[in-house]
Parts: C-alpha cells; structure tokens; sequence
C-alpha cells in the first residue's frame, strides 16, 4: 500500500468543567467532547523518514517540525511497534489552528490509524487509544469521535449515547489562543478572586438533554470554565458571543479555549441562517455549519 487517508474531526466541549490546579501542574477535568463536521485529512505517504506537510486553511500556522502533533504521533506509533518506520504526512486542514476544537489532536489521531495502516502494524484500537493518551488529552477523543465524557485530563473516556443530530456555527476568530495561556489565565483569575475552586462535577441535566436529542435544553446546558479566561485574554469574543444570541442560537460558548465561537442551533437551516448572519452583520469573519456527533479517525 502506497498511500493512506484517513477522515478526523474537530470538536467542541459542550461541558468543560476545570478543578484546582494539581502539584504536577495539570487540572482534573469533567470535559464533554462531541465530534462534529468539520474535518482535516492526513494522508501517509511510503517514506524512508517521517516527515509533514500542510495544506489548506491556516497551513502557515501549523508547524512542520517536532513540534508537530502529527510527526510526534507517527514516531509514538513507530517505538510501540519497535521497528523504524517512514511516512510522509500530508493535513488538509480545515479545523482552527489553536482555535480550541482540538485540530492537532486530530491531526495526531490521524497519523496514528494512517500510519497504523501504511505500515500494516495491524495493532487493535486499544493500542491506539493508549498510544494517544500519552500525546495530549484531546487525542484519545479525536480517535474515538461520537460524544463522549473525559475525566482526569481528560483522555480517560466513557462514550455517551445522543438522542439525535445536533447543528452548530463555529466562527474562528483570527490569531489562535494556546491553551496552556488560557489555563495559565484561568488560574491567575481564581487566585485573584480567592474563591473556593469546585470540584468538577458531570451536569446530569446537559447529559439527559444528549440523550433526549433535546437542543433547546442542550443549549440552556452548555459551560465552560475556561471562557472567562479566554474572553480576558480575548474581549472581542464577547461581541461575536452576544451576536450570535441576538441571531437566535439556542446556545452560546467559547470552544475549548477558544478563541472559536460555537453556537446551538435549533436544525440545519437554521445554522446556515446563523453563519450568514454572523459574517453578514461582520459579528465574525467567518463562520462554519456542521453537525454532530460523528465517528472520530476513519479510513477514506
């Protein structure tokens, strides 16, 4: 086999709830991840060495050193199998760059069922999930897709049943926001606010509405503790979240840490109504519809 192509998707976290800081630097986590439509392509190449490139939306943003996610999955993927092994990734993105719907995790989850498959390591998908876990929280999620809770930092999963296709508008703003800035923010504003932190709980009324495919209560449900953080580090954020409301979304929120939008809507009209609006009224400079949940990484 030459080539090998492989489907993922982003995400939002319809509940994203942050505990006290740990002595190892790290927060536990009760994190609601659900896949949605919008999808990078990572292609595996036969190669001598590991190497990437990207094209698309914000290819300029991605690095295509060690610092990717991608090349770091590739070369995890490779030690577990103990052998060396050469691949020439290619993303075609179209998930936000830093934009907190976990695009190089994606890209990460990706490479390893790509890679997996290109090299015929033929290892089941527990290997897989364990391989991704030590990469970053988000990967394992991005491997499984669908909707899903993730607790400790996020990559111990349980999926979640949905009772039905939620829509949705994500409006990317311009310039990312790297998450450790918005955890470092989120702890400096609970310092400076000298408020008990909480430990996270699950919202058992946002896990009934899933259940239920219920998007008007879905989105009375939606939370995320990072979002003051990152609307402090990002205030304009406020306007396009305020604008979206005014526009009729059942739910506002930044995803992740930001600094995309997401925004409930009641179906699929709708949600392109809503996009239009938002990039009409220059709320956003972009928005995108999509739906969830999806499958996580999939052979194309």
């Amino acid at each position: 086999m030459s080539s090998v192509t492989v489907r993922v998707p982003a995400k939002v976290n319809v509940q994203l709830s942050v505990g006290p800081l740990r002595e190892d630097g790290y927060h536990d986590l009760v994190n609601v991840f659900h896949a949605v439509s919008i999808f990078d392509r990572v292609e595996a190449k036969e190669s001598d060495a590991i190497t990437v490139a990207v094209e698309g939306k914000w290819a300029d943003q991605v690095p295509v050193d060690d610092g990717n996610l991608a090349i770091r999955a590739a070369r995890a993927l490779a030690k577990h199998a103990g052998r060396s092994y050469g691949a020439d990734l290619v993303i075609h993105k179209e998930i936000p760059v830093a934009g907190g719907m976990a695009g190089g995790s994606a890209d990460a989850a990706g490479a390893l069922v790509a890679c997996n498959e290109l090299w015929g390591l033929g290892l089941p998908f527990e290997d897989l999930m364990e391989i991704a876990g030590d990469l970053g929280s988000d990967v394992p999620f991005s491997l499984l897709g669908g909707t899903a809770v993730g607790t400790g930092r996020g990559e111990e999963l349980s999926e979640l049943p949905t009772g039905g296709t939620f829509h949705w508008v994500f409006a990317p703003a311009e310039g990312g926001l790297p998450t450790p800035s918005v955890y470092a923010e989120c702890d400096r504003l609970r310092k400076e606010s000298d408020a008990e932190v909480p430990w996270p709980e699950l919202n058992e009324r946002l896990i009934e509405a899933l259940s239920t495919g219920d998007a008007y209560a879905l989105g009375s449900y939606l939370s995320n503790d990072l979002q003051d953080a990152a609307l402090a580090l990002r205030p304009e954020l406020a306007t396009t979240l305020d604008a979206g409301r005014q526009h009729g979304a059942l739910g506002a929120i930044v995803s992740g840490s930001g600094p995309t939008c997401a925004f409930l809507a009641i179906d699929a009209t709708h949600a392109r109504d809503l996009a239009a609006s938002l990039t009409a009224t220059g709320a956003a400079t972009s928005a995108m519809a999509a739906h969830g949940p999806v499958p996580g990484a999939t052979l194309a």
